[in-house]
């Protein structure tokens, strides 16, 4: 064997492993839901690793920066929000704790979930006296299985930005989520058909309700993050009674006033998350919008 085709073979192993290691080493992915990680696992498949920093039984406008986020987010190769000031509180802090330019608003590595779709509730009130407002529009894309999918088309796009030799994978899977949706839309819609409407404690499941056109007949917090009064759940109380409906709240959200209202009216009061799983994929999500469906489809 000559020097010049052993340098070539030897060359050309090392552009393999090269290859092969770029490969092998998944892009790290930082969610800060369990619904965008699960969109996340859903697009990246085994091109990504995916990091989720808030579990579904918390609020992701009360959260605090801890040092397992900051860690997660140092060695982050792409963070996905849901957006719209939903983690305003905490995010920001937590990014720039982790000094990771990747991840910062406005680089390949920062995806924002409501920036990719058209919001509810745009121009509320900027004056945080009035509560916990989102003055860009509601933040709560996640029930709203539909904008899902115009979310998972865009982080598509995002990841291949980030690795291009995945591109095709990354495009086949949102097709593949897109396809799941629309499979089980009909369904949904003959479920919800005719629903007579839910009590929500905060406003954070109206695109769900919009996309079904189940009425929202009232939200248990007179103002956005206020717990409720005794005067406004009587209020709810004398414009429902007589009606049929159920009334749905959180895990994180106190039970007494669903409850007081639930047997004024003699209806039902459902805590049911706002996310899927902790460890959720793509059909997770599709399950939890089933839980959704089956309890506003069901009301007393």
């Amino acid at each position: 064997m000559t020097i010049r085709s052993f340098s070539i073979g030897v060359l050309a192993a090392l552009l393999t492993l090269t290859a092969w290691g770029s490969f092998a080493a998944p892009l790290e992915v930082v969610a800060t839901s369990p619904s965008m990680g699960a969109l996340a696992r859903s697009i990246g498949a085994d091109r990504t690793r995916v990091t989720v920093l808030a579990s579904p039984d918390r609020d992701l406008h009360m959260l605090q920066a801890k040092p397992t986020m900051i860690r997660a987010l140092r060695d982050a190769d792409l963070v996905v929000a849901i957006g719209a000031e939903l983690e305003i509180g905490w995010l920001p802090m937590a990014i720039g704790s982790a000094a990771n330019p990747r991840v910062l608003p406005g680089q390949p590595g920062y995806f924002e979930a409501a920036a990719q779709v058209d919001l509810l509730d745009v121009g509320a009130p900027a004056d945080r006296a009035q509560g916990d407002v989102h003055p860009v529009g509601n933040p709560h894309v996640n029930m709203d299985p539909e904008r899902m999918v115009q979310i998972a088309q865009a982080l598509a796009a995002q990841l291949a930005r980030l690795d291009p030799a995945g591109a095709d994978t990354y495009q086949a899977n949102a097709e593949h989520f897109a396809l799941a949706v629309a499979q089980r839309m009909p369904i949904w819609q003959e479920q919800l058909a005719g629903a007579p409407g839910a009590v929500l404690y905060h406003r954070d499941a109206v695109y769900l309700l919009d996309r079904f056109n189940v009425p929202l007949l009232g939200t248990l917090e007179e103002i956005p993050g206020v717990p409720p009064t005794a005067r406004h759940v009587k209020a709810l109380q004398d414009q429902l009674q007589g009606r049929s409906g159920i009334i749905i709240y959180a895990p994180y959200q106190s039970v007494q006033a669903p409850n007081r209202l639930a047997r004024e009216l003699g209806w039902e009061a459902v805590s049911l998350t706002l996310e899927p799983p902790m460890n959720a994929a793509g059909s997770d999500y599709l399950d939890h919008i089933d839980r959704w469906v089956l309890a506003l489809s069901q009301p007393q």
